[in-house]
């Protein structure tokens, strides 16, 4: 394994999606310690003001909230347009910001489908794109898109959820290799089941598969891939979900969403 580097986020702003609570008010907190300025956006306003109080008082950081529901398709845009307003620039993107399902397909709503798959995926990809040019032109921050391990298999019950995921790990893979030489660190985040709201949205914790992390031990596997000399394209946090993927992945396909059916119903 490469060497940690620990990179400085000092001087920095960072922007994070999701950031009223779980993975992204952790990646939030983790990235204000190493000094970073913050954009934090979510849809919950009151807590997102209280959480960047918090922060400011922590760590000394300048700390910006931006209510948005980005699970519209114009969200990205309006945000993009937001950030040029009030005059900030992005040196490292997270995107956190998504949900899941757990229901099978035919008995869906297919506004709350279309909503999941414009969140998890549009939203995500356009963002990106409108980020981009200035994430590379800055070549020191970092683009993370949270993935899940439901990416590396179809699951069934939550097709859409894991097919959304395995969007996010292969576009984020490709990014990657497009700028790897612009000095911007790119990675998919891909936990397993983690003590977060993602379960309160879902209904139940049937959907889950293993045994669950903290928010914090999620954000630490994802800071010690971003520290490493060359930082890999993905990371899965946790020992047994490691082990899980790499044993689906060797499964022929529909060897393995039987087995995803099994451990998910």
């Amino acid at each position: 394994m490469d060497p940690l580097v620990t990179i400085t986020f000092s001087g920095q702003t960072s922007l994070i999606t999701g950031a009223s609570s779980g993975l992204g008010l952790e990646f939030a907190r983790t990235l204000a310690a190493r000094g970073s300025n913050l954009v934090l956006v979510a849809r919950r306003e009151a807590v997102l003001d209280q959480e960047a109080e918090a922060l400011r008082a922590a760590h000394g950081v300048t700390v910006t909230t931006i209510a948005a529901d980005l699970a519209r398709p114009a969200a990205a845009t309006e945000l993009h347009a937001e950030l040029s307003t009030r005059g900030l620039t992005i040196q490292t993107l997270i995107n956190n910001a998504g949900f899941g399902t757990y229901c099978p397909f035919i008995n869906e709503d297919p506004a709350r489908i279309a909503a999941e798959i414009q969140l998890n995926v549009g939203t995500l990809v356009a963002l990106t794109h409108a980020l981009l040019p200035e994430l590379t032109s800055a070549g020191r921050g970092a683009l993370v898109n949270v993935a899940s391990t439901a990416a590396f298999q179809p699951v069934p019950t939550m097709a859409v959820y894991s097919a959304t995921k395995a969007f996010v790990l292969n576009f984020t893979e490709a990014i990657a290799h497009e700028v790897r030489d612009t000095g911007l660190r790119v990675l998919a985040l891909c936990p397993g089941a983690t003590r977060t709201e993602f379960f309160d949205v879902v209904g139940t914790e049937q959907a889950a598969v293993g045994g669950f992390q903290t928010s914090q031990q999620v954000i630490t596997t994802a800071m010690r891939a971003l520290d490493r000399k060359r930082t890999p394209a993905y990371i899965v946090s946790g020992a047994a979900n490691k082990a899980s993927t790499r044993a689906v992945s060797a499964l022929p396909r529909s060897l393995a969403v039987a087995a995803a059916s099994r451990a998910v119903g």
